[in-house]
């Protein structure tokens, strides 16, 4: 099992960091707060948490441990596979997110693409107490303020599609977003664009 990668990155978009170590390029699949820690990094290290079976072999990335700990959390509730718990992931801050199941707030769970309101109950019931493990500390995420232009909308909707969403959708909804919120960062936009898909 891979604890962590500690390289250089190749490759980065808010869905994906491809990590090289000594010559090999390690794709991860990554949440919205983990880009957000690695974006401006020449190297970094992610804790990782791999998924192997027959059909696929796919890494995880984290950029802290706590992160991680609610990732492997959210995955041993019943009907949470790793693509959704990471977009769980992408659509709170951890502190949010454990505020959220600590406070019971369903609506909040529910916001996120996928989640139907019995998945957010369940949610809520099986880490109400092991949430307490992880605490809510927010991660220390760089926020650079720019513009929504073409390329912010562009990788918005990019990461979107990456994440499973129609691309027209996608587009319609970042958009919609691009014009309430003209100084969002691309990380911003996600995250808006995750709770109204």
């Amino acid at each position: 099992m891979i604890e962590y990668l500690r390289g250089e990155i190749a490759e980065l978009t808010p869905a994906t960091a491809i990590i090289e170590c000594a010559g090999v390029g390690y794709e991860t699949s990554i949440t919205l707060n983990t880009y957000s820690a690695l974006q401006g990094k020449k190297d970094t290290k992610l804790f990782i948490y791999e998924v192997i079976r027959e059909d696929t072999h796919q890494l995880f990335g984290f950029s802290n441990k706590q992160e991680r700990a609610l990732f492997l959390l959210l995955i041993s509730v019943s009907g949470i596979g790793g693509n959704t718990a990471r977009t769980i992931l992408s659509a709170f801050t951890i502190a949010e997110l454990c505020e959220a199941i600590a406070c019971g707030n369903e609506k909040a769970i529910k916001s996120v693409k996928g989640i139907g309101l019995k998945t957010a109950q369940r949610i809520i019931v099986d880490l109400k107490d092991k949430i307490k493990e992880i605490g809510g500390d927010t991660i220390a995420t760089a926020q650079t303020s720019a513009k929504i232009d073409n390329d912010v909308a562009d990788g918005a909707v990019a990461a979107l599609v990456m994440l499973g969403f129609p691309g027209g959708a996608a587009s319609k909804v970042v958009q919609n977003i691009a014009k309430n919120n003209p100084t969002a960062t691309i990380e911003q936009v996600i995250k808006l664009a995750l709770k109204e898909l």
